[in-house]
């Protein structure tokens, strides 16, 4: 038994500088940035975000940082609502809970929301 699994995306969202943002650009599952600065990208409220993806307790939501084009990092923070889990509070190693993507070759991440309710979500690098 082979199990294969194909998740093509067709849009995404370009966020180039530092910005909150907007749960239509999280909820299209991949973000690109070819920004040469430093980009923070702060990730949209629990509240915000929940009411977007209809979400629930047990809603679990995954989407792409694509840091491939850019020139310096992308850094992910939370907003209102938006937990980290164990492992990105404590920073860990080279993949899960870093909440850095590099530029170039290597430059591409997973992140994980994971609803606690309809308007909080434990959030974290998943690959």
């Amino acid at each position: 038994l082979i199990w294969l699994m194909i998740n093509r995306i067709s849009t995404s969202a370009a966020i180039n500088s530092n910005a909150t943002a907007t749960p239509d650009q999280i909820a299209t599952g991949y973000i690109t940035s070819t920004s040469g600065a430093a980009t923070q990208i702060t990730l949209p409220t629990g509240t915000l975000m929940g009411n977007r993806l209809r979400a629930s307790r047990g809603t679990v939501f995954k989407f792409y940082v694509d840091n491939t084009a850019g020139a310096n990092t992308v850094t992910i923070a939370v907003a209102t609502n938006g937990i980290l889990s164990a492992a990105a509070a404590a920073g860990s190693g080279a993949n899960f809970g870093l909440l850095t993507v590099p530029s170039g070759a290597t430059g591409l991440a997973e992140f994980t929301m994971v609803f606690t309710s309809a308007t909080a979500y434990v959030f974290s690098r998943t690959a």
